[in-house]
């Protein structure tokens, strides 16, 4: 149980930031446009659950990948924790920026909308290519225990990945409030803190993948 919550904070502090739901609802914002609210929380709906079943098929299919191109997963621990670390370090010394709460579009009708749900409003605005290096990087940390513990950890991690889609769900079905309500310095007061911890993240399975290569040439 201890492991499955430490492997849940680990994926949720991972990738918390690298979606960011706060500040990916403003450019969600700008896309849609001017529209009922009714059809926010229906394309918000439909964004949270594509993006949980994209993060959790990359996820699951991570170690597979890394087995058919015959990666180790002490490699893609270090690089992994290092593509992490300079994540956290890019968004921890990121210039404040009060254009992202840029105006929003036009309205767009409901067909161009629904054509929309997967690209771009799931991938790459919610879930980018950021998020596929840190799901993999994930997977393969979590890859390296005993049978059990193994799917304890994955299962951790899909719980983070639900537990992503939700704060997505959220903020994307109140965006336009969430414009009005919360201040851009806040949303980056809070990034800020949180990128400082992405950063000891990424290190830490850099570590963790730098000790195992290390052990494996005794």
């Amino acid at each position: 149980m201890l492991l499955l919550v430490k492997t849940f904070m680990l994926a949720f502090s991972a990738l918390l930031p690298v979606i960011n739901p706060l500040g990916s609802a403003l450019l969600f914002l700008a896309v849609v446009g001017e529209a009922p609210p009714q059809v926010f929380h229906y394309l918000a709906r439909r964004v949270a659950i594509s993006t949980v079943l994209f993060l959790l098929i990359i996820e699951l299919t991570g170690t597979a990948l890394l087995t058919f191109f015959e990666i180790s997963l002490p490699v893609v621990q270090l690089a992994g924790g290092f593509v992490l670390a300079a994540m956290g370090w890019q968004l921890l010394n990121s210039k404040d920026s009060d254009d992202v709460a840029a105006a929003p579009a036009p309205a767009s009708n409901g067909e161009t909308l629904e054509r929309k749900i997967f690209y771009p409003l799931t991938f790459p605005l919610t879930a980018g290519p950021g998020c596929i290096v840190v799901a993999v990087t994930l997977s393969a940390h979590a890859s390296r225990n005993s049978a059990v513990n193994n799917v304890l950890a994955h299962l951790g991690i899909a719980i983070a990945i639900v537990g992503i889609g939700a704060a997505v769900l959220l903020c994307y079905a109140y965006a336009p409030r969430i414009t009005r309500k919360i201040a851009p310095q806040t949303v980056h007061g809070i990034l800020r803190v949180i990128a400082f911890v992405v950063l000891c993240i990424g290190v830490q399975i850099s570590r963790n993948g730098l000790e195992a290569m290390l052990h494996g040439f005794k």
